[in-house]
């Protein structure tokens, strides 16, 4: 399984003191940028405490990364931005919220979104705000659909998985959009 998380800024007490849940061996977590503030050795300590395979959206504060005593090997790859499948939708990785995202405009028969852009950054901010308000007018709008003359609304599935959203537990696509609504 697939999990999703960002902005845990490596919070050494919820570590310590067992309230971050993280998930099984066999699982895969997406870390959308500032897994750490900590320094080279601090984030080893804290990586090697979880499970699972770790991938990284990096992060501004992602310092550590340029540390010559951090084992960067924890991590299956580190990238600025990815796009990954699941169950047939695409889902769009950047520490930083795109508003004009690959595949925004893409849905299925029934109208459902086919395309996720998952950010961090912003955390529980006034710039989140800011987004929530470009997804409301933009959802509001209409714009003719490719090849036809009909119009139709602007898709516009931007979530925020700032961990703090989710109480430090990384979440799934799905419980990323429910917890969204």
């Amino acid at each position: 399984m697939v999990y999703l998380t960002g902005d845990t800024h490596g919070d050494i007490d919820r570590f310590k003191h067992g309230k971050l849940r993280w998930l099984g061996k066999r699982d895969t977590v997406v870390v959308l940028g500032d897994f750490s503030m900590g320094h080279g050795p601090q984030t080893n300590a804290i990586l090697q405490q979880l499970r699972g395979k770790i991938y990284l959206i990096e992060g501004n504060h992602d310092r550590y990364l340029k540390d010559k005593n951090f084992d960067a090997t924890r991590f299956k790859w580190v990238k600025p931005y990815a796009e990954m499948g699941d169950h047939k939708r695409k889902v769009v990785l950047c520490h930083y919220p795109v508003f004009c995202y690959n595949g925004q405009y893409k849905v299925d028969e029934q109208g459902n979104p086919k395309t996720y852009m998952l950010y961090g950054h912003v955390h529980d901010t006034f710039d989140e705000v800011l987004i929530q308000k470009f997804q409301q007018i933009t959802r509001e709008s209409e714009r003719k659909m490719m090849h036809s003359e009909q119009m139709a609304p602007i898709p516009c599935n931007m979530i925020n998985c700032f961990c703090m959203y989710s109480d430090y537990v990384p979440l799934t696509l799905d419980e990323c959009i429910e917890n969204d609504k």
